[in-house]
């Protein structure tokens, strides 16, 4: 469905805020391992019903799974099976057809699983013939997906002996997410500790004891699509939700940014609140620990006073579309002066954009909303609406409530 967005005229009132869907699958996971688990505020996004789906199949120790569109999921998965089941065949779709995890399944079969996935890059379909997941040292490419290293830390407190997760790669993105893990299995009765930078060392045999009420915080990463829009048009708006601060959340660096290009808010515990628009200011941005936000920066970017540079964003080429490319090529459309270089965007701002231009946010959901907020400022239309189910299905119904 292609959604028609007008320049809205200002953006007033109060929204409720979704869970945050990254705590949302982490709690349903870490649920199923064990012990007595209320989860309070859980997200209702695509993603996140996943989540839940598959802690249910685990619990039933199920052969065939179907993890959808998640990645997350996927990944979080596969290290829990020889836990679960004997063999398995893990499926998928859209947008998951085609991300890799190579580096998670060869890891896996170093430590004795028998896993493989389709062709080089082992995307799904994956089929888990046998085999178990021996403690130890546990080597594990960083430099792709942080997901890669929260699977194994989830799955290995369940194993006999104590475990050594080996961070290798040339760097380490989204480190944010890693701690995220620790925090929610430390809830959980779950030890974690570290010996130097790159080693996380998991003692085995751990029991757990659930995350007993647990309230899922508030999504900064799908805030900063109303922030965004709030700080382009003129608003008075209210984001209200629960925003614990105790758990990290990589996103929540959209806070720092949009301060940082001179926007002003007032934030407590359970709201956000704004009066716009702002006089933005460009400037360098490294988005290593929080490439969900590339969309939205970029969209800001187009409006700010001087240059943009979005860096350290290699890893963003690797979600649900190339957040690099892709993203570009849509800007081109409305006339954006934007290039990309492997890791980086830069976006010099234009006095004006073409307007009612029908973008195409390659599936993905992230792309869907930055898009609809950039229709907000100048007009267009957004292909596959429908996308932004993943991770934020009220978003347009939200931005209807909120537009005059």
């Amino acid at each position: 469905m292609t959604l028609f967005v007008k320049p809205a005229k200002a953006l007033k009132g109060s929204i409720h805020l979704p869970a945050s869907k990254s705590y949302s699958i982490r709690a349903s996971f870490i649920a199923a391992c064990g012990g007595a688990s209320r989860i309070i505020g859980l997200s209702d996004c695509d993603d996140a019903l996943v989540a839940e789906n598959v802690r249910k199949a685990l619990k039933k120790g199920a052969g065939t799974f179907n993890v959808g569109e998640s990645g997350t999921s996927l990944r979080f998965l596969l290290p829990l099976l020889p836990l679960h089941t004997g063999r398995a065949v893990v499926k998928g779709k859209g947008t998951l057809i085609g991300r890799p995890n190579h580096h998670l399944c060869e890891a896996l079969r170093r430590k004795g699983m028998d896993i493989r996935g389709r062709g080089p890059i082992e995307s799904v379909p994956i089929v888990y013939k046998g085999g178990a997941l021996a403690p130890g040292a546990i080597e594990i490419d960083g430099s792709l997906s942080s997901q890669f290293i929260s699977a194994l830390l989830i799955a290995a407190p369940r194993l006999a002996e104590e475990s050594r997760i080996i961070i290798t790669g040339q760097e380490m993105v989204s480190a944010d997410y890693i701690i995220m893990t620790r925090q929610i299995l430390s809830r959980a009765g779950i030890k974690i500790s570290t010996s130097g930078p790159r080693t996380l060392v998991v003692p085995g045999g751990q029991q757990f004891k659930g995350l007993k009420d647990f309230h899922v915080p508030s999504d900064y990463g799908l805030a900063a699509f109303i922030m965004a829009a709030a700080a382009l048009v003129p608003s008075s708006v209210v984001l209200k939700g629960h925003f614990d601060d105790s758990l990290i959340q990589s996103d929540g660096n959209i806070l720092r940014f949009l301060r940082k290009m001179g926007v002003e808010f007032k934030k407590t515990g359970n709201a956000i609140s704004m009066k716009g628009p702002f006089e933005l200011k460009g400037g360098s941005f490294s988005l290593r620990a929080c490439p969900d936000l590339v969309p939205i920066m970029a969209v800001l970017a187009l409006f700010a006073r001087g240059r943009t540079e979005l860096t350290d964003i290699v890893h963003a080429r690797a979600k649900e579309s190339d957040r690099i490319s892709d993203l570009r090529t849509e800007l081109l459309k409305v006339g954006a002066r934007v290039s990309e270089s492997q890791d980086a965007l830069v976006i010099d701002p234009l006095p004006e954009y073409k307007r009612d231009i029908i973008l195409d946010p390659h599936k993905d959901h992230r792309l869907a909303m930055a898009f609809t907020v950039l229709g907000l400022k100048i007009g267009c239309r957004v292909k596959d609406i429908e996308c932004i189910a993943k991770s934020y299905p009220a978003f347009v119904k939200d931005m209807k409530a909120l537009t005059v």
